[in-house]
């Protein structure tokens, strides 16, 4: 039997390659559309699929024994997941205050068509 020394110490010739985590790979392209499409309140969904997809990715990571890779983007895929979510919500409330404001100036008007003589 022949011995392969790895980066992770010894290991038998018919282990596979280490690889990158498909679930990782998938969690940073949702992350990066979800930044993309933050501004426009579309990005929530590919943000929440995204940092589930991370944790599932840490999960197999850490249970692959070194046979998957990645783990040291996890950090950047969950903090842009997260500006996504931030994002979205600071447009949410920003056209959510704009609307208040609108009906607040709206609410001093008249409730008529202004064709009506008021007297008084």
């Amino acid at each position: 039997m022949v011995e392969v020394r790895g980066a992770f110490g010894v290991r038998h010739p018919d282990d596979p390659e280490p690889v990158e985590s498909t679930k990782l790979v998938a969690a940073r392209m949702l992350a990066g559309v979800a930044v993309a499409l933050s501004p426009f309140v579309g990005g929530v969904i590919p943000a929440l699929i995204a940092l589930m997809l991370a944790r599932q990715a840490e999960a197999d990571i850490r249970a692959s024994e070194g046979f998957l890779l990645g783990a040291s983007r996890l950090p950047l895929i969950r903090r842009l997941a997260w500006t996504a979510v931030g994002i979205a919500s600071a447009v949410v409330v920003a056209a959510l205050l704009v609307w208040v404001i609108t009906m607040a100036r709206e609410a001093g008007g008249s409730t008529y068509g202004g064709g009506v003589a008021v007297s008084g």
